[in-house]
């Protein structure tokens, strides 16, 4: 059953990262001033398959437990906020409202890393490098919005 669960929460997690296809950077996002600590583009995508496989490890580990209901809600929310984030920035071209999605992203997979310590350690464990994740999504978020006061909407 274990399978199952993991292709249902992988396809999950490639539905939200397909809005990175449907609204990839454009020039619009190449024009913007950005920190020198920004990551070149190449390792947003490999970054998001690991990240995706580890939170289909996840929640498939705590779908197959008792007292599961909080830690699944939370991984909904997160996803859903995950694939919110991407049409927001760069589809609208809101960085300010990109701001709010990726913070409240943040507090969503937080509450999912705890919800999930709680029934699975494994499971809290594999959200961990996502949570860093997020940070840096949101540092780098907050930093453009930084540097580009007159985009910053």
């Amino acid at each position: 059953m274990f399978w199952l669960y993991f292709v249902i929460f992988l396809t999950a997690c490639l539905g939200a990262g397909a809005t990175g296809g449907l609204f990839p950077p454009d020039s619009w996002y190449r024009q913007l001033n950005k920190p020198t600590w920004t990551p070149p583009d190449w390792i947003f995508p490999i970054t998001w398959f690991v990240l995706y496989f580890c939170m289909a490890i996840a929640g498939a580990r705590v779908a197959e437990l008792e007292n599961n209901g909080l830690a699944l809600a939370f991984w909904s929310l997160q996803i859903a906020l995950n694939g919110l984030w991407t049409p927001v920035f760069f589809g609208l071209q809101r960085i300010r409202s990109g701001l709010v999605v990726v913070g409240f992203l943040w507090l969503a997979v937080c509450s999912t890393l705890l919800a999930l310590w709680r029934i699975d350690t494994l499971a809290g464990a594999l959200f961990v490098p996502y949570l860093l994740w997020v940070t840096i999504a949101f540092a780098l978020n907050a930093e453009v919005w930084r540097l580009n006061p007159k985009e910053a909407q």
